[in-house]
């Protein structure tokens, strides 16, 4: 399964365009998920998110075996209530069992806790191994916003075709994608003042004014 796997991020992985195409895709998405208040992320998960992670396009496919692979942003909450400029990050997965054909998928994950955070920037996380997830629900009231509001240390919300899906992301790995970061910031240099150049960005101050709009 390990072979199949890496052949297909491998092959997959050609098929995504650059850091910019994948920022303005991320903002898309986001503003699509975040735009209607009955199929959206309820506003208390919102305002508790500690970062927020952009997939416009994971790749799901599969022929006995199954992988998926995607990359995104993950914009982090600051001290002061902004949000920083862009990590560039990978989502990568596979799992056994009968399945076949493939599927374009949009997921957005919510962070509750900074401790996850942490642990991606140093290197990697394995959702579900290391950091707990689920399905989050749906509905800018939705009760179930407060049931879950301990259990889980990242909510996930995946789409396809405008259809929530409820995909489950247990096992896949999340991981920061030091070539997209290389290409848009020319640099891996992660310190306080790596965006300094970057922060007129359009596609930057679009998907942060979405975020100000939303999160509290």
């Amino acid at each position: 399964m390990k072979r199949v796997a890496f052949s297909f991020f491998v092959a997959v992985s050609l098929l995504f365009g650059s850091a910019n195409d994948t920022l303005q895709e991320s903002g898309d998405v986001l503003e699509r998920f975040l735009s209607i208040p009955e199929e959206s992320v309820p506003l208390e998960l919102l305002n508790d998110a500690k970062a927020i992670a952009v997939f416009p396009n994971v790749i799901r496919a599969g022929f006995l075996v199954g992988a998926r692979y995607g990359k995104g942003v993950l914009f982090l909450k600051e001290n002061r209530g902004g949000w920083s400029c862009p990590l560039f990050v990978t989502l990568k997965g596979g799992s056994l069992g009968w399945q076949i054909g493939a599927q374009s998928i949009e997921i957005v994950l919510v962070f509750k806790t900074r401790e996850r955070i942490d642990d991606l920037l140093k290197g990697k996380i394995t959702l579900g191994g290391d950091a707990s997830v689920a399905a989050g629900p749906v509905g800018r009231n939705a009760q179930a916003a407060t049931d879950l509001k301990m259990r889980s240390e990242i909510f996930s919300y995946s789409r396809s075709r405008g259809l929530y899906l409820g995909l489950s992301l247990a096992g896949s790995i999340l991981e920061p994608d030091w070539e997209l970061m290389r290409e848009f910031y020319k640099s891996e240099n992660l310190d306080p003042n790596f965006c300094n150049e970057k922060k007129s960005d359009p596609e930057i101050k679009k998907i942060q004014e979405l975020l100000y709009q939303y999160v509290r």
